[in-house]
């Protein structure tokens, strides 16, 4: 689930030790530094339980009781069933432990407090464990799940507001700053600049290979993330192709 979920990647640096954080994420709001969540007890998230952990990922809540920044996607980790929760927190420990610091974020002066996260929150967040959608099928759902919740699909592949929450109206429609300024393409099965016109095969050898319909390679920001899909199961693959194909197709000339 970590590899899923992206954990491995962000939380850890290359050539760093696994999950010791130091990662840097620029933003247009300054950069953030990812923490340690390794099992050290101090320097990592060994002393938590798992209440505080659940809290983390559900509310966006720090064991001390300050509010995260959306950098940390909780906006989509809330959507994780606490089964799933429960699950990462028992792994996690099992790791080697780092003491390696957390590294302060460099921000813009008017986020350098707290509480403008907390202000944040109460405007663009609501906290909500994923719920099966009436009508649609075990495996729909399934994908669902995997794209909205352990997958957080939606933190690049859909663009910000100026506050730099997600724009709900244009869901997986591509977003023109991605991480690190990346162009991050349309994953809508819009014809003209989605993917309606891939098969249900190019889609699976996107998600197992990496590879694109014209024989490219998903590269760039995308390349850990297929790291990730690599685990999903064959079940899993074939419920997250359901989902992604039913998306509403969206138009949106990314770089016009």
């Amino acid at each position: 689930m970590l590899q899923i979920s992206g954990c491995s990647h962000c939380h850890t640096v290359d050539d760093g030790e696994q999950l010791a954080g130091g990662r840097a994420l620029p933003t247009p709001f300054g950069t953030f530094y990812t923490p340690n969540i390794t099992s050290h007890k101090t320097a990592g998230i060994g002393a938590w339980s798992i209440e505080e952990f659940q809290r983390a990922l559900h509310q966006g809540v720090a064991p001390d009781g300050s509010d995260y920044y959306p950098a940390f996607p909780y906006t989509s980790y809330t959507r994780i069933s606490t089964g799933d929760a429960r699950a990462m927190h028992a792994y996690i420990l099992t790791l080697p432990a780092s003491e390696l610091p957390n590294r302060v974020h460099e921000l813009a002066w008017f986020l350098r407090w707290r509480f403008a996260a907390r202000v944040w929150k109460w405007l663009f967040f609501s906290a909500s464990e994923f719920q099966q959608r009436p009508g649609q099928s075990a495996q729909w759902n399934r994908g669902a799940y995997i794209a909205e919740a352990m997958g957080h699909c939606g933190e690049c592949h859909t663009p910000r507001n100026l506050f730099g929450a997600l724009r709900a109206d244009m869901a997986y429609a591509g977003n023109a700053q991605g991480p690190e300024d990346e162009l991050v393409p349309n994953i809508t099965p819009h014809d003209g600049t989605g993917i309606g016109d891939w098969s249900r095969d190019d889609l699976q050898l996107l998600l197992k290979f990496g590879e694109l319909p014209d024989g490219e390679y998903a590269a760039g920001s995308m390349d850990p993330v297929i790291e990730g899909l690599r685990h999903l199961t064959v079940d899993d693959r074939d419920a997250l192709t359901d989902f992604l194909r039913t998306l509403p197709p969206i138009e949106n000339r990314l770089g016009d």
